[in-house]
């Protein structure tokens, strides 16, 4: 017997313990109840369910990083201001980000160009940032009632 040889009789084990315990596994996922008898359905709800949650952590952090600078009501306005052009974008760059390899280095690239521009130009940059954050206040619909 070789060093990387193990006997037969050890090799046929494993492999019924594995299968043994994969079909266990397998078995309790089948018997997981969902809402509706329909697994389409209980895809559909558990994506629903998930972009759900993202988007209520997306905006708490959001407004998280804009508390560092502005009172809460303010960032609380700001978040509510976006447009629909800033999310689709928003959301387009991760997507992009996250389907591939040069997805990502072609949205990272971008984002590193335009941090090293805003570097360079310091002052005009945060005026304008501090212009666009004004506008998403002014745009913010009165009297939300958004849960976070």
């Amino acid at each position: 017997m070789g060093a990387n040889k193990l006997p037969a009789r050890l090799t046929d084990q494993g492999a019924r313990r594995v299968r043994k315990a994969a079909r266990a596994v397998r078995g309790g996922a089948s018997e997981v109840p969902g809402p509706s008898p329909n697994p389409a359905t209980n895809l559909l709800i558990a994506d629903i369910a998930m972009r759900s949650a993202s988007m209520l952590l997306r905006r708490s952090l959001a407004k998280g990083l804009l508390s560092l600078r502005y009172d809460p009501d303010t960032a609380r306005q700001v978040v509510q201001g976006r447009t629909m052009g800033q999310t689709m974008i928003s959301a387009a760059a991760a997507r992009l980000a996250t389907r591939s390899v040069p997805g990502f280095l072609l949205v990272s690239g971008g984002l590193l160009a335009k941090s090293v521009l805003d570097r360079s130009r310091r002052r005009r940059s945060r005026q304008e940032g501090e212009k666009t954050l004004r506008h998403q206040v002014a745009d913010a619909p009165e009297d939300s009632d958004e849960p976070i």
